[in-house]
C-alpha cells in the first residue's frame, strides 16, 4: 500500500514574491521533490490546505486529524509548518493509534534552493516505513516522538525535550 502524504503548507511550500519581498503560497512542491529525490516508493498525495502553521485554526487541525484517521494507508506523512507542528502532532496522537504518522517540514522554503525540505521529506519517507505505529516528527535527520521534541528557535533546529541518557 502506498504511503499517504498529506500536504498542509508551511515554509515547505512557500514562494518568494520578488516585488514586495513577502512569502506566499502558490502550489505544493511535493511532486517536484519526489521527482528530484528519485523516490520509487509508492505514494499518494492529498493537498488539504496551503497554510502557515501559525495561521492554522482548530478546524484546520481537525481536518488534518480526520484525513489521518480516514486514510487507507497505515503510513502517513504530513507536510506541516514547523512553528506549530507539535500542536498538530498531539491532536493526531490523541486519535490515531494504529498507524505510523510522521510530520515533517522545512526551515527554509523549497523554492529557495538551499532548503532542508528535500532531506526532511526523504527522512520522513524512510522513517514512516521503519517506525512502529505512533506519531513522530522528522527534522534535521532525526525522528522524535511527538511528545519529546521542540523547535529551538534560537538555534534553528528541532531537539528533544529531554535527552535519553
Amino acid at each position: 500500500m502506498a504511503i499517504h502524504i498529506l500536504v498542509t503548507g508551511g515554509t515547505f511550500d512557500k514562494e518568494y514574491n520578488e516585488i514586495n519581498g513577502e512569502l506566499y503560497f502558490k502550489d505544493t512542491h511535493l511532486a517536484e521533490l519526489l521527482r528530484l529525490g528519485r523516490c520509487r516508493v509508492p505514494v499518494s498525495v492529498t493537498r488539504l490546505m496551503l497554510k502557515d502553521s501559525l495561521e492554522m485554526t482548530e478546524p484546520d487541525r481537525e481536518l488534518i486529524v480526520a484525513a489521518c484517521v480516514q486514510s487507507d494507508s497505515r503510513q502517513v506523512i504530513v507536510s506541516h509548518g514547523t512553528d506549530t507542528m507539535t500542536v498538530t502532532a498531539g491532536k493526531i496522537a490523541a486519535r490515531v493509534k494504529d498507524k505510523t504518522v510522521v510530520l515533517t517540514g522545512a526551515m527554509i522554503p523549497i523554492a529557495f534552493g538551499s532548503s532542508d525540505g528535500l532531506f526532511n521529506l526523504g527522512c520522513a519517507i524512510s522513517y514512516v516505513q521503519a517506525l512502529p505505529p505512533g506519531v513522530y516528527i522528522a527534522m534535521n535527520g532525526f525522528y522524535f516522538p511527538w511528545n519529546n521534541v521542540r523547535k529551538n528557535k534560537e538555534k534553528g533546529f528541532f531537539e528533544p525535550l529531554q535527552s535519553a541518557e
